[in-house]
């Protein structure tokens, strides 16, 4: 399981220096809250993992499935809901100080 982690981890690393700042998109900030976003979905999935190995028996198994689904179902709605909100403002910010401040450009 370190294993894994460790590898997951070093390819979060190695996305985070790829990935550039979309300025039209949000740039940093956007792409600073999907890795952030995805570390804390490979956390989750690693103890959901981890909790999976000790169950005792499959009526926890199911108990730990459900919960997991439920909070990465949450998890998900929210992480979408910011990610959108994120990249709108940005664009709207891009749309306002590119196209506002052209000469002949109407507002």
């Amino acid at each position: 399981m370190e294993q894994v982690r460790s590898a997951i981890n070093s390819y979060l690393q190695f996305f985070q220096r790829g990935m550039p700042g979309v300025p039209m998109l949000g740039g940093s900030e956007l792409s600073n809250k999907v890795l952030g976003y995805a570390e804390r979905n490979v956390a989750t999935a690693f103890d959901f993992a981890q909790n999976l190995m000790a169950a005792k028996d499959p009526q926890e198994i199911l108990k730990l499935q459900t919960e997991f689904l439920q909070t990465q179902m949450q998890a998900m709605t929210e992480q979408v809901k910011d990610l959108s909100e994120t990249a709108i403002k940005a664009v709207t910010d891009a749309t306002k100080g590119g196209v506002a401040g052209k000469p002949g450009a109407s507002s």
